[in-house]
């Protein structure tokens, strides 16, 4: 109370009227505006989406339990009336925060304000108090999605300097691995890292000569939005090429017909065949496309990068981007270097405008292509920092301010931040000298103030002296919902939404705007689950910004926490701006505290404090306070708290939330530990630090503290006493501050933040509670606190709405706290058009308080005089089990589950599946390596590790996969890692996939794979520890497969068979038993290995109101819990038949010689033919085998077998001659017709010695197979060599003696196996292509790819490679050549 009149009476407070700001979170927006909440996502600024669901942006939408961008909203500036958005007003009187009256009109200059508000936050009234002192001096780092260098408003400041210093992709997501090496020939011509031929531009200085070369697929720089984009015109240019190339096969199709009316010649049949099959697949290609099954991986853009004896210089062939062939070649190129040292940029072409720089690392092995990946972070850095001289109301917050962009929103994860991003982002801020560091993006957080990048950005602040601020998340408007890092970290100045009226008329467009200014519905509360606030003051949460190039747009507007962060953050560079002219001593510790000391409140009660802070910042009250507090020393006044006698850890405020908690009065005991920055004078600062603190408490009857504090350097501690007994049921806010007595004009030095939920309980049997007659406007809220009956484990509610004309939209919001878990939380927008009643259900824990929130949305009803009447009731439900997770251990026994229903009668309904399997892994390698010092060296000087771990995965089938890593799954802040990144590959080196904190589910063909897993970490040590980390590959099953698990009565159902059990009804005091019954094994996946987990959910319950789906799949019932079948070793399968007589009829001599010699075959097999050496070995051992065993068949398949395996040949005629008589000895040695006599002979399956003889034939008919292939391969190739070099005098003489080879041979092999099938196909494809009949030959090789179940194998895609180049489908052959880089790269890309 003392403080809050101490405010009051120095600055203007908020209009006196009920708050109508909810703290809900939202997926929805009410208008064509999106919102960007967080639902516990991690992208810019997590917090700021909530409309992510529907526009798929990163936000603080915390129900995901992912981080993302913190922007609530994302639509055009002309897009009207977005219930989701925030709102500024435009207001000059110095005693308001944005109020204005409802009839407010807008002037076209007040309008243009609305879009960049800057009124709410008294910029305007600084800003001409001090017009230099508009951010100049002052670096902000920007965190986020990247920032286009060419956007409006970004190339220069107020003063006419560099607008943006540096451009950093801090994730790796543009790397470009040009580590290969190569030499220009006489031509000046280099070979590129994608096979093209590059000329060099005869200009460029290169001492060395020495070209470091690589490629990028242009789609992995852009935005999801921008790719879809260019496909689609792409795709219209592909069409029109395509449906030239049919008319032309109709032509020639008509052609043909006119000239043969009657066929009667087979070859002439064969010719028609051919072009219809030409016409078929350019048709098929039409019918792909049209399917949106073509699958554009877009152009190839070749790297260049060369030291000019000064800088690295980097060239890019981005001729492939151009429509024009004579465009963008390489040598046209305009060289860059690293961003930061001529701060020049790029466009790919006009086509895409999108903007990229280059930065070049480890000594030119490595190119960093940095493009944005998403127009957020563009955004963001307008809403801080744009100039506009043409446009100054649209200015930025802080016009003058220097910026360097620092993307932490990876292009390979949608714009997720990584580890990896947010630790080099840090680096490069500390190594640039920031002042300033916005971050609007964020998540969900089990531990608050925790983690390895909570410990970096400690550093940061305490000893380089950053300012960080950050948007605390869209979660809103439930308490407990601020996410990490911006509410939930000491060190960082946490951001909440502000609308004003102005905000609402004119940015977004609303029929009639709010009365007075209110936080976003959305906005996340308060306080922490260690008692902080979370939110530290509210700043505008939208706004019409500059956005990238690309999106082909000047502006847009966005809302959320990820907006009123940059807002607060310009506004904080106006102060550095001012203190550094001044000569004042920047701290964050100084200015944070005049900040939160001369906000404005935003609503009229102490409970507001949990949505806004400590209230609306004020630029130029916060600056009068600084300049009176200058020689005051920059202290941060550290609080811990714990509850007297208990051995809780400790906590930065008091939050009596569960229902034990008012019982009674509690004592808790506060350490204030004054903190300084590092370099502070030991004897000048620490040692005569000592204040005489006055304690304050906001309500002496329920929080007790002492009066006085006597408090020095090392800390003081003293006790605190709340006595919540006689509280009302609901939520209450109170605070002990201490106030300098000799300075109290300086504020509270710190505060002690009390939150109190005391909830109603339930006493009524049915369980159930109702709220009738709740009265909404236009952003109200309400919230409930329940405890929660023990033994229930649902809600079923019903929301009854009356009393309104227009339609209204609500967020209906539960929140429970359980120690060791992040916030149980669940949310439902609801929308009604008319009078009706809604039905839901939510997971509770018996025992444990439950948050219900009721809001209705801020601009929901606006325009309308109605009020919403709400009438809600609620429902606990439960039955409790004995065990709630179950194992069933993979032997036949069941396990037995006891049932009860502590609250009322409920139906007992088991169901079970099992419908995912996991298979463990363990690495088969793992190196650890010291990373680069030019972007991965810490300010602390320690360099950091990478420990790259590899795993073999074998599929039998294709399937939809996921990788799991227990230990470092779904935490970003919370952990105490780095990063973790992966990538799934085949033997090829294509990646498939790749992730990291929250992996993503990918569907695979069948197959082996290599899945990388890399972690960084600056301690060797526990790097060392995890070179054995078990990871788990985790498949859905398909519905076909899923398991559903039986439950029986009694405890011999599984092997019986009897007394299965159905359902029946739970009544109070009365326990049932039954029993889950392990899945029966002929159910159990034929692939799954032993120790694989079938993993799936159990639940009990009934639903009053569920549908078919509930009633089938427990994991849609608001209850279920795990339940896993350990998968038990194989059974062992009996010897089929007894040993052949055939072998207990040999000699042991017989029996010797036979293993001799298949010995010998074995060391043969096993020789390498790597070098001329090798060669030599490899023919002198296979010339005595086959002199000692010239008619042994498996002998002479071997050495074919060698031949056709070798790699380096340097003779290719000499090769293909070897190769047709190894493949003619093969065929000598078998007596064909009595093969096929065998053949052709039914054997009886049960005579042991007659399978064994057929066995025996089949693999010698498949060796003669492979011998008539593969000298067709090489009769083939021969050909082709004879009709390049025709002066060879061996090409000659083929001419003459081998001219039906082929054809003799093809027939031959047509005898014996079916030449479409794959095995074979490729001969039959080499026919067509000698008859010159193409479009059957690649109609052949189409099918055999196709139908192709193993990894691609080059050679079948080189094939139809050339196929389509001879027929001069270019459109195609271009297609195909970028998918030739996609199946087959040279080598896997960087992490």
């Amino acid at each position: 109370m003392h403080i809050q009149h101490a405010i009051s009476c120095r600055f203007p407070k908020l209009p006196s009227k009920p708050p109508l700001h909810a703290p809900t979170l939202f997926p929805f927006p009410p208008s064509p505006l999106i919102s960007l909440f967080t639902l516990h996502n991690h992208h810019p600024t997590s917090h700021t989406h909530i409309s992510s669901i529907i526009n798929s942006r990163r936000t603080h939408y915390w129900v995901v339990h992912k981080a993302m961008p913190c922007s609530s909203s994302l639509t055009s500036c002309c897009a009207s009336g977005d219930s989701s958005s925030n709102t500024n007003t435009e207001n000059h009187d110095n005693n308001t925060n944005g109020a204005t009256p409802r009839n407010l009109k807008l002037t076209q200059s007040t309008f243009l304000s609305s879009l960049m508000p800057k009124t709410e936050i008294g910029v305007d009234r600084f800003l001409h108090a001090y017009p230099s002192y508009d951010g100049r001096g002052a670096l902000i780092a920007i965190f986020d999605s990247g920032v286009d260098p060419a956007a409006a408003g970004l190339q220069v400041t107020s003063d006419g300097k560099p607008k943006i210093l540096d451009v950093l992709d801090c994730t790796g997501s543009g790397d470009v691995d040009t580590s290969k090496v190569v030499k220009a020939d006489a031509d000046g011509c280099i070979s590129g890292a994608s096979g093209t031929s590059l000329v060099i531009n005869d200009s460029w200085k290169n001492p060395s000569g020495q070209w470091h070369v690589g490629y990028k697929f242009v789609y992995e720089l852009f935005t999801e939005r921008l790719t879809s984009r260019l496909k689609k015109e792409r795709r219209k240019k592909w069409d029109k090429k395509n449906q030239e190339e049919i008319a032309n096969a109709v032509k020639q199709l008509d052609d043909f017909d006119q000239q043969h009316v009657k066929i009667e010649d087979a070859e002439l049949t064969k010719a028609r065949e051919d072009l219809q099959n030409r016409l078929d697949l350019l048709r098929k290609q039409s019918e792909v496309a049209a399917k949106h099954s073509y699958d554009d991986k877009g152009p190839v853009i070749d790297v260049v990068v060369w030291h000019d004896g000064e800088v690295w210089r980097v060239a890019l062939d981005i001729q492939n981007i151009e429509d024009d062939p004579e465009c963008g070649k390489l040598a046209n190129f305009v060289p860059l270097t690293n961003y930061r040292i001529d701060r020049k940029y790029g466009v790919f072409s006009k086509l895409d405008a999108c903007t990229f720089v280059v930065n070049v690392y480890n000594d030119g092995k490595v190119v960093s292509i940095v493009t944005d990946s998403s127009p957020h972070g563009t955004h963001v850095a307008g809403i801080a920092a744009a100039f506009h001289p043409e446009e100054p109301l649209l200015n930025g917050v802080a016009p003058g301010a220097q910026l360097i962009s620092c993307k932490i929103g990876d292009s390979r994860l949608g714009s997720m931040e990584t580890g990896t991003g947010l630790t080099r982002a840090l680096i490069a801020a500390v190594e640039h000298k920031c002042d300033l560091i916005n971050m609007s993006y964020g998540e969900p957080t089990l531990l608050p103030d925790y983690g390895r990048f909570v410990d970096l950005v400690n550093e940061a602040v305490n000893k380089h002296r950053l300012i960080f601020v950050s948007s605390a998340g869209n979660s809103g408007p439930a308490l407990n919902t601020v996410g990490a890092p911006g509410g939930t970290s000491s060190s960082i100045i946490g951001v909440g939404a502000y609308v004003s009226p102005a905000m609402a008329a004119g940015a977004h467009s609303v029929v009639e705007s709010p009365s007075e200014g209110i936080e976003y519905t959305w906005s996340s509360r308060g306080p922490t689950t260690d008692g902080d606030l979370g939110v530290c003051i509210s700043a505008p949460g939208a706004a019409v910004a500059p956005v990238p190039m690309w999106t082909l747009q000047r502006r847009m507007l966005m809302n959320g926490t990820s907006m009123a962060s940059p807002s607060a953050c310009g506004g904080i560079a106006l102060l550095i701006s001012a203190m550094k002219a001044e000569g004042i001593n920047v701290s964050p510790y100084s200015v944070r505290k005049a900040l939160e000391n001369t906000s404005v409140p935003i609503g009229n009660s102490p409970e507001d404090k949990l949505s806004t802070g400590q209230g609306l910042m004020q630029v130029d009250k916060c600056y009068e306070y600084i300049k009176q507090c200058h020689n005051i020393p920059c202290v941060w006044y550290q609080v811990n708290i714990k509850q007297s006698g208990k051995t809780n850890p400790s906590s930065r405020g008091i939050y009596l939330r569960e229902a034990s908690a008012f019982q009674q009065s509690t004592e808790w005991t506060v350490e204030v530990d004054p903190k300084f920055h590092e370099d502070a004078n030991k004897i000048e600062e620490l040692a005569v630090f000592e204040e005489h603190i006055e304690l304050h408490s906001t309500d002496s009857s329920v929080v007790k503290a002492p009066d006085y504090l006597l408090l020095t350097h090392n800390g003081r501690t003293f006790n605190v006493i709340v006595d919540p007994t006689n509280l009302a049921d609901g939520l209450h806010y109170y605070e002990v501050y201490g106030i300098d007595c000799k300075a109290p004009w300086r504020g509270p030095l710190f505060r002690i933040p009390v939150t109190i939920t005391k909830p109603v309980a339930v006493t009524n049997r049915p369980p159930q509670v109702s709220f009738s007659k709740m009265l909404f406007q236009s952003g109200h809220v309400e919230r409930k606190y329940i405890e929660v009956p023990h033994g229930a484990s649902w809600v079923e509610g019903t929301m009854n709405t009356s009393s309104f004309d227009t339609t209204r939209r609500f967020f209906v919001d539960a929140v429970q706290i359980c120690p060791l878990h992040r916030p149980l939380t669940w949310r439902s927008v609801m929308t009604f058009s008319s009078p009706a009643a809604k039905s839901f259900a939510f997971k509770v824990v018996g025992g444990q308080t439950l948050e219900l929130v009721i809001a209705q949305f801020w601009s929901s009803g606006i325009g309308s005089q109605e009020t919403t009447s709400v009438d809600l009731k609620v429902m606990f439900h439960g039955v409790k089990v004995n065990q709630e997770e179950i194992v069933l251990d993979g032997s036949e026994a069941p396990v037995r589950i006891n049932a009860e229903a502590l609250l009322a009668s409920e139906r007992l309904a088991p169901l079970a599946i099992l419908n995912k399997i996991r298979i463990p892994y363990r690495p088969t390698d793992a190196k650890i390596s010291a990373l680069t010092t030019d972007r991965d060296k810490l300010p602390s000087g320690k360099q950091i590790l990478a420990l790259t771990l590899t795993y073999k995965i074998k599929l039998e089938d294709g399937a939809e996969v996921t990788p799991q890593i227990p230990v470092l799954n779904d935490r970003i802040y919370d952990t105490k890692f780095e990063s973790q990144f992966y990538m799934i590959s085949d033997s090829n080196k294509r990646v498939y996939s790749s992730g990291d904190a929250y992996p993503n589910s990918k569907k695979l063909p069948k197959g082996e794979y290599n899945l990388r897993l890399y972690v960084r970490h600056e301690n060797l040590q526990i790097l060392e520890k995890m070179k054995q980390l078990v990871l788990f590959i985790e498949r859905n099953l398909e519905d076909k497969d899923v398991i559903r698990l039986p439950f029986f009565s009694q405890p011999d159902g599984p092997l019986i068979g009897n007394g299965s059990f159905k359902s029946s009804t739970l009544v109070p005091g009365m326990k049932e038993g039954f029993y889950l019954g392990p899945p029966p094994l002929d159910k159990i996946p034929k692939n799954a290995p032993q120790g694989s987990v079938l993993v799936g959910a159990i639940s009990y319950g009934k639903l009053s109101f569920a549908g078919l789906g509930e009633q089938k799949n427990p994991e849609k019932l608001p209850v279920s819990h795990r339940v896993s079948y350990i998968v038990p070793p194989n059974k062992i399968e009996e010897e089929k038949g007894k040993s052949s007589s055939l072998a207990s009829k040999k000699t042991v001599s017989e029996r010797l010689e036979e293993e001799v010699r298949d010995a010998k075959m074995k060391v043969l097999g096993g020789l390498k033919q790597e070098n001329d050496e090798e060669l030599l070995e490899w023919k002198k051992l296979s010339d005595s085998l086959k002199s000692e065993y010239p008619k042994y068949t498996p002998l002479l398949a071997k050495i074919l077998e060698g031949l056709v395996s070798r790699s380096n040949i340097k003779d290719k005629l000499q090769h293909h001659e070897e190769v047709i008589d190894a493949a003619n000895a093969v065929i000598d040695s078998i007596e064909t017709e009595e093969l096929a006599k065998f053949l052709a002979l039914k054997h009886d399956q049960d005579d042991d010695e007659a399978e064994k003889k057929k066995k025996e034939t089949e693999l010698t008919r498949d060796q003669l197979a492979e011998a008539l292939y593969q000298k067709g391969l090489s009769l083939a190739e021969l050909e082709s060599l004879k009709e390049v070099d025709k002066t060879d005098e061996r090409s000659k003489d083929d001419s003459t003696t081998r001219p039906n080879l082929f054809e003799e041979n093809f027939n031959e092999l047509k005898k014996w196996v079916d030449l479409k099938s794959k095995k074979y196909g490729i001969l039959l494809v080499t026919n067509e292509k000698r008859k010159q009949r193409l479009g059957t030959a690649l109609k052949v090789l189409t099918d055999i790819i196709q139908d192709d179940t193993e990894p691609a194998k080059k050679k079948f895609y080189e094939l139809k490679l050339s196929l389509i180049e001879e027929m001069g489908w270019s459109h195609v052959a271009t297609y195909e050549r970028q998918w030739m880089l996609v199946r087959f790269p040279p080598s896997l890309p960087l992490f």
